[in-house]
């Protein structure tokens, strides 16, 4: 079974506005809400809209889903992470329905648990520009890349070896703080990182030299990539686990390396095929002539067949680029684009003369 959309979850078109995107969840969840629905589907109804509107709702996870789809989602964020930051308060207020963050969690994914809060790392983009004569053929080129990597005084951990990092006492550990307040019958719960930690749930008391207490340091990686014949100009290559270092032990972001294909002096590409404008004197074009033509592969000769028009396109089977995706190569076509000669003779003004009374 297909795995539905987050915008056909919650019933909006991919341009919707983050009102939009609101007054959906707001009536789905109306619609859903285990307090109100008690059918066996409502409860995971209820789930996949929330994760829909926790996702949609957040600019930067809205960017990350348009640009890579869910499984970049749970790849980058932890179920709680999801869900964290989403302000759903105003909406069950409003639906007259309570509403805990963590509430929520445990109901869906086991609630909360004291930890060290680990984030998986960072996620980088390099352009890599190649030329049209680079991917003629499979090439291997290397990279450098700067990021930043796990520390290896410190393994990662932020302090100095033989110490360890001291439970937060303000939030003791859960990176967050909690602050009840009560109005007539309502009881808000708002959730805050805690200004100690940093939403880490630890404090390090005897930093590594090496990374100062970060955990990384910056350092240039040379990355090799094979890059396929043929390659399509946008073309965007994921490299798992070459990103940006986690924090505490997490999985490192990946690199995303697109490839840019520079204009050429000569040729234009469409698909595999290679378009090669070419000046002919419309003299040569009229009685046939051979000339010479370069292609990615060297110089060929083309025949030129009598009669030639302006404009006329003539090809050259497999002259093109490899097919990325496919068998062979594609085709170059050579449009003719004719001149009239400016600098001829009174000798071969008169052959032409000559030429043209005879019938």
């Amino acid at each position: 079974m297909v795995e539905k959309d987050y915008y056909e979850i919650l019933g909006v078109p991919r341009n919707a506005t983050k009102e939009q995107i609101k007054e959906a969840y707001r009536k789905l969840a109306l619609q859903y809400h285990p307090d109100r629905n008690k059918s066996p589907e409502a409860e995971e109804k209820f789930k996949e809209i929330s994760e829909a509107y926790a996702v949609l709702s957040d600019d930067e996870k809205r960017r990350q889903y348009d640009m890579y789809g869910r499984e970049s989602i749970y790849e980058k964020y932890t179920p709680e992470d999801i869900f964290s930051g989403t302000d759903f308060s105003d909406i069950f207020r409003d639906l007259g329905f309570g509403f805990d963050l963590n509430e929520i969690f445990s109901r869906f994914f086991g609630g909360y648990t004291e930890r060290q809060r680990v984030n998986r790392g960072g996620d980088l983009t390099y352009h890599l520009e190649l030329n049209l004569e680079d991917i003629v053929n499979e090439t291997v080129k290397e990279i450098e890349v700067p990021r930043h990597e796990t520390c290896r005084v410190c393994g990662g951990s932020g302090s100095r070896p033989g110490t360890s990092a001291q439970k937060c006492d303000t939030c003791n550990g859960t990176g967050e703080v909690r602050k009840v307040q009560t109005a007539g019958f309502a009881r808000l719960i708002r959730v805050t990182t805690c200004p100690r930690c940093q939403g880490k749930g630890y404090v390090i008391t005897d930093p590594c030299k090496e990374c100062k207490g970060k955990g990384v340091v910056r350092r240039t990686r040379k990355i090799r990539i094979v890059i396929p014949a043929g390659v399509e100009d946008g073309h965007t290559f994921r490299l798992k686990g070459e990103g940006e270092a986690g924090e505490n032990g997490a999985p490192p972001g990946d690199l995303y390396v697109v490839v840019n294909i520079r204009p050429h002096k000569l040729f234009k590409r469409q698909n595999s095929d290679i378009l090669l404008d070419t000046k002919l004197n419309a003299l040569e074009a009229a009685v046939g002539t051979r000339i010479s033509v370069p292609t990615l592969y060297g110089d060929v000769m083309l025949e030129i067949p009598a009669g030639t028009q302006n404009g006329e396109v003539l090809k050259i089977r497999g002259k093109g680029l490899p097919k990325m995706n496919g068998w062979g190569k594609g085709d170059q076509f050579v449009r003719i684009n004719l001149f009239v000669p400016t600098n001829l003779t009174e000798h071969q003004k008169e052959l032409i003369k000559k030429a043209l009374k005879e019938k």
